[in-house]
Protein backbone atom coordinates (compact mmCIF):
# COMPACT_ATOMS: atom_id res chain seq x y z
CA UNK A 1 0.00 0.00 0.00
CA UNK A 2 1.13 3.26 -0.86
CA UNK A 3 1.50 6.15 1.85
CA UNK A 4 -0.42 9.04 1.28
CA UNK A 5 1.82 11.67 1.37
CA UNK A 6 4.15 9.72 -1.86
CA UNK A 7 2.99 10.36 -5.32
CA UNK A 8 2.87 7.18 -7.08
CA UNK A 9 5.15 6.18 -9.91
CA UNK A 10 3.68 4.70 -13.04
CA UNK A 11 5.84 1.24 -13.78
CA UNK A 12 5.43 1.16 -17.44
CA UNK A 13 8.52 3.75 -18.44
CA UNK A 14 12.39 1.99 -18.09
CA UNK A 15 14.37 4.10 -16.11
CA UNK A 16 16.09 6.57 -17.66
CA UNK A 17 19.19 5.96 -17.92
CA UNK A 18 18.41 2.79 -20.45
CA UNK A 19 17.36 3.36 -24.25
CA UNK A 20 15.07 1.03 -26.13
CA UNK A 21 16.43 -1.81 -28.13
CA UNK A 22 17.50 -0.72 -31.44
CA UNK A 23 15.34 -2.36 -34.48
CA UNK A 24 16.93 -4.42 -36.72
CA UNK A 25 16.37 -2.42 -39.60
CA UNK A 26 17.33 1.20 -38.03
CA UNK A 27 20.93 -0.75 -36.81
CA UNK A 28 21.17 -1.89 -40.22
CA UNK A 29 20.09 1.68 -41.94
CA UNK A 30 22.86 3.51 -39.33
CA UNK A 31 26.17 0.91 -40.59
CA UNK A 32 25.19 1.46 -44.16
CA UNK A 33 25.32 5.07 -43.31
CA UNK A 34 28.62 5.19 -41.66
CA UNK A 35 29.69 2.76 -44.45
CA UNK A 36 29.04 5.47 -47.29
CA UNK A 37 30.54 8.21 -44.89
CA UNK A 38 33.55 6.30 -44.45
CA UNK A 39 33.91 5.74 -48.48
CA UNK A 40 33.66 9.17 -48.91
CA UNK A 41 35.69 10.29 -46.81
CA UNK A 42 38.73 7.87 -47.90
CA UNK A 43 37.19 6.49 -51.01
CA UNK A 44 36.65 9.82 -52.97
CA UNK A 45 40.47 12.07 -52.14
CA UNK A 46 42.43 8.68 -52.97
CA UNK A 47 40.02 8.69 -56.59
CA UNK A 48 41.35 12.30 -57.01
CA UNK A 49 44.92 11.48 -55.91
CA UNK A 50 44.87 8.93 -58.41
CA UNK A 51 43.75 10.68 -61.05
CA UNK A 52 46.10 13.23 -60.56
CA UNK A 53 48.79 11.15 -60.50
CA UNK A 54 47.60 9.63 -63.80
CA UNK A 55 47.41 13.16 -65.40
CA UNK A 56 51.21 13.93 -64.26
CA UNK A 57 52.14 10.66 -65.56
CA UNK A 58 50.58 11.23 -68.35
CA UNK A 59 52.10 15.24 -69.19
CA UNK A 60 55.25 13.71 -67.84
CA UNK A 61 55.28 10.72 -70.87
CA UNK A 62 54.36 13.71 -73.59
CA UNK A 63 57.03 15.83 -72.49
CA UNK A 64 59.32 12.78 -72.29
CA UNK A 65 58.38 11.32 -75.94
CA UNK A 66 58.60 15.50 -76.94
CA UNK A 67 62.32 15.34 -75.71
CA UNK A 68 63.15 12.46 -77.35
CA UNK A 69 61.83 12.79 -80.47
CA UNK A 70 64.66 12.95 -83.05
CA UNK A 71 64.71 15.47 -85.44
CA UNK A 72 63.32 18.80 -86.13
CA UNK A 73 59.68 19.75 -85.97
CA UNK A 74 58.41 22.34 -88.23
CA UNK A 75 57.07 24.88 -86.17
CA UNK A 76 58.21 28.25 -84.94
CA UNK A 77 59.79 27.89 -81.65
CA UNK A 78 58.30 29.22 -78.61
CA UNK A 79 58.82 32.99 -77.79
CA UNK A 80 60.53 31.83 -75.02
CA UNK A 81 62.93 29.53 -76.32
CA UNK A 82 63.75 31.99 -78.58
CA UNK A 83 64.75 34.82 -75.69
CA UNK A 84 66.56 32.24 -73.56
CA UNK A 85 68.47 31.01 -76.67
CA UNK A 86 69.06 34.57 -77.98
CA UNK A 87 67.40 33.28 -81.77
CA UNK A 88 65.54 35.99 -83.09
CA UNK A 89 63.83 34.39 -86.09
CA UNK A 90 62.77 37.59 -88.64
CA UNK A 91 59.34 38.04 -89.06
CA UNK A 92 59.33 36.96 -92.80
CA UNK A 93 60.89 33.73 -92.50
CA UNK A 94 59.63 30.67 -93.73
CA UNK A 95 59.94 26.62 -93.83
CA UNK A 96 60.75 27.46 -89.72
CA UNK A 97 61.73 23.83 -88.19
CA UNK A 98 63.25 23.18 -84.52
CA UNK A 99 64.63 20.94 -82.16
CA UNK A 100 65.47 20.85 -78.69
CA UNK A 101 67.65 19.06 -76.26
CA UNK A 102 68.87 19.62 -72.44
CA UNK A 103 70.56 18.20 -69.84
CA UNK A 104 72.41 18.99 -66.36
CA UNK A 105 75.52 20.34 -68.82
CA UNK A 106 74.52 21.67 -71.44
CA UNK A 107 71.00 22.99 -73.45
CA UNK A 108 70.68 22.97 -77.31
CA UNK A 109 68.35 24.89 -79.42
CA UNK A 110 68.79 23.73 -82.86
CA UNK A 111 66.86 26.34 -85.81
CA UNK A 112 66.06 26.23 -89.64
CA UNK A 113 64.31 28.93 -92.01
CA UNK A 114 64.19 30.49 -94.97
CA UNK A 115 64.55 33.55 -95.25
CA UNK A 116 65.13 36.92 -97.38
CA UNK A 117 68.20 39.42 -97.98
CA UNK A 118 66.90 41.48 -95.44
CA UNK A 119 65.46 38.75 -93.14
CA UNK A 120 68.87 37.63 -92.87
CA UNK A 121 70.42 40.92 -92.11
CA UNK A 122 67.74 41.76 -89.32
CA UNK A 123 68.50 38.53 -87.91
CA UNK A 124 72.20 38.75 -87.62
CA UNK A 125 71.76 41.96 -86.02
CA UNK A 126 69.15 41.20 -83.55
CA UNK A 127 71.93 37.90 -82.64
CA UNK A 128 74.61 40.63 -81.84
CA UNK A 129 76.44 40.05 -84.65
CA UNK A 130 76.29 40.98 -88.19
CA UNK A 131 76.40 39.48 -92.35
CA UNK A 132 79.97 40.54 -92.30
CA UNK A 133 81.01 38.11 -89.68
CA UNK A 134 79.42 35.45 -92.30
CA UNK A 135 83.18 34.00 -93.13
CA UNK A 136 82.39 32.66 -97.14
CA UNK A 137 83.23 28.35 -96.84
CA UNK A 138 83.04 27.93 -93.40
CA UNK A 139 80.02 25.09 -92.02
CA UNK A 140 80.58 26.27 -87.83
CA UNK A 141 78.07 23.31 -86.54
CA UNK A 142 79.82 20.26 -86.08
CA UNK A 143 79.33 16.84 -87.51
CA UNK A 144 77.55 15.43 -84.46
CA UNK A 145 74.96 18.33 -84.03
CA UNK A 146 73.98 18.37 -87.62
CA UNK A 147 73.90 14.74 -87.48
CA UNK A 148 71.14 15.27 -84.43
CA UNK A 149 68.50 16.61 -86.47
CA UNK A 150 69.45 15.12 -89.71
CA UNK A 151 71.35 18.19 -91.47
CA UNK A 152 73.88 17.64 -94.16
CA UNK A 153 76.26 20.20 -96.08
CA UNK A 154 76.58 19.53 -98.82
CA UNK A 155 79.63 20.31 -101.08
CA UNK A 156 78.56 23.06 -103.97
CA UNK A 157 76.88 25.36 -102.26
CA UNK A 158 77.59 28.62 -100.90
CA UNK A 159 78.55 28.20 -97.21
CA UNK A 160 78.97 31.28 -94.97
CA UNK A 161 79.45 30.65 -91.30
CA UNK A 162 80.30 32.47 -87.77
CA UNK A 163 80.14 31.65 -84.12
CA UNK A 164 79.26 34.42 -81.72
CA UNK A 165 80.35 33.59 -78.69
CA UNK A 166 78.50 35.75 -75.77
CA UNK A 167 79.86 35.75 -72.56
CA UNK A 168 77.73 33.69 -70.04
CA UNK A 169 75.17 33.40 -69.26
CA UNK A 170 74.10 34.42 -72.34
CA UNK A 171 74.29 31.12 -74.94
CA UNK A 172 76.70 30.94 -78.05
CA UNK A 173 75.49 30.70 -81.10
CA UNK A 174 76.82 28.52 -84.17
CA UNK A 175 75.06 30.26 -87.17
CA UNK A 176 75.45 28.55 -90.93
CA UNK A 177 73.66 30.23 -94.31
CA UNK A 178 73.13 28.66 -97.86
CA UNK A 179 73.37 31.65 -99.76
CA UNK A 180 73.35 29.56 -102.99
CA UNK A 181 70.22 31.71 -103.74
CA UNK A 182 70.75 35.01 -102.00
CA UNK A 183 67.51 35.86 -102.47
CA UNK A 184 66.39 33.03 -100.15
CA UNK A 185 69.14 32.28 -97.99
CA UNK A 186 68.78 28.86 -95.59
CA UNK A 187 69.41 29.84 -91.98
CA UNK A 188 70.77 26.90 -89.74
CA UNK A 189 71.15 27.55 -85.72
CA UNK A 190 72.51 25.71 -83.25
CA UNK A 191 72.27 28.50 -79.91
CA UNK A 192 74.05 26.43 -76.70
CA UNK A 193 73.21 27.64 -73.72
CA UNK A 194 74.97 26.45 -70.21
CA UNK A 195 72.61 26.48 -67.45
Amino acid sequence: MIPPDRPAVPRQSPPPDEKPPESRTHMIRRRWITAIIIVLLIGVPAGYLAISAEQSRTSGRDKESEASARGLQKDWPSKTQRRIYDVPVPSDAIGVAYYETNSWQVSKLFVQFTTSAAGLAEFMKESGTSTAALKPGDVTIDADDAHRVGWTFFPGHDWAGTTHVQKDPLPTQNITVDETDPDKPVVFVVSTATP
